[in-house]
């Protein structure tokens, strides 16, 4: 009984939103932010809250570092869902979080997609050049430096398999630091690798949980050099954060 309503909750609340976005993103755009706008502030934490009511699905919010944050700065973070979105809007609620992402999510996503589109994500074509993809790169450090959004990478450029780390590339986190001169705060996120897609998100939910910290605040780097140092520090930080929560029971919290 809680599944179908949990099933019930969900639909009543993405339907709406995605029909409205997809209707007034063409013509209207003010109102396609303002739908936009909806799903990050309201719709996103109700998700979550939804999931923990109806499927004891817990989000693990650890607050503790939250105090270093700059003003504005880069997030960096292993990448193991689509929920990965939701949960980054949710953990820097206060914050004008935008992301960076491969095109594909911008088309036949509900709920996503048109509000990818509309809040001005930087949307990677698949099959673009790599002098192309730092273009965009770059024009997208540009517009959230000037509008002070928090830009959010996920340098493994693709969901993981297994839940590890996997490598972290460096082409596009050189980019965005040079265009953005921001500090780099490195986040790992644990539990969304069961529930890399829709299929598995309805599937799978039930009992699980998601964690998500802030590990360290780093300068920005200025160099190729300095770049790689920053990336590897960072991936095996999560790593070992990653091996440190799976020691632990889905619903427990150290």
């Amino acid at each position: 009984m809680s599944s179908f309503i949990s099933i019930i909750c969900l639909v009543g609340m993405v339907i709406p939103a995605t029909i409205g976005n997809i209707i007034f993103y063409p013509t209207f755009r003010k109102i396609s932010v303002k739908i936009s706008d909806y799903i990050v502030e309201t719709l996103a934490p109700r998700l979550f809250a939804i999931l923990r009511t109806y499927k004891h699905f817990h989000l693990w919010k650890y607050d503790e570092n939250r105090e270093k944050l700059p003003q504005q700065f880069l997030v960096i973070s292993n990448h193991q869902s689509l929920l990965d979105i939701p949960l980054y809007m949710v953990f820097f609620r206060n914050k004008n979080v935008r992301f960076v992402a491969k095109d594909a999510l911008a088309r036949h996503v509900p709920l996503v997609s048109e509000m990818l589109r509309a809040h001005e994500h930087c949307m990677i074509p698949r099959r673009a050049k790599p002098m192309e993809a730092m273009a965009v790169m770059d024009a997208f450090g540009k517009r959230v430096l000037s509008r002070g959004q928090i830009p959010v990478l996920f340098p493994e450029g693709t969901r993981t398999k297994d839940g590890n780390v996997g490598k972290f590339y460096s082409a596009g986190f050189r980019k965005l630091t040079e265009s953005t001169g921001l500090p780099v705060v490195a986040c790992a996120l644990e539990g969304g690798y069961q529930l890399r897609d829709l299929r598995r998100i309805f599937t799978k939910l039930k009992r699980g949980s998601y964690r998500v910290k802030i590990l360290k605040v780093y300068d920005c780097p200025t160099t190729k050099e300095e770049c790689n140092a920053v990336l590897e520090d960072a991936r095996q930080l999560i790593q070992s954060q990653l091996e440190e929560w799976r020691k632990l029971k889905p619903l427990e919290k150290y």
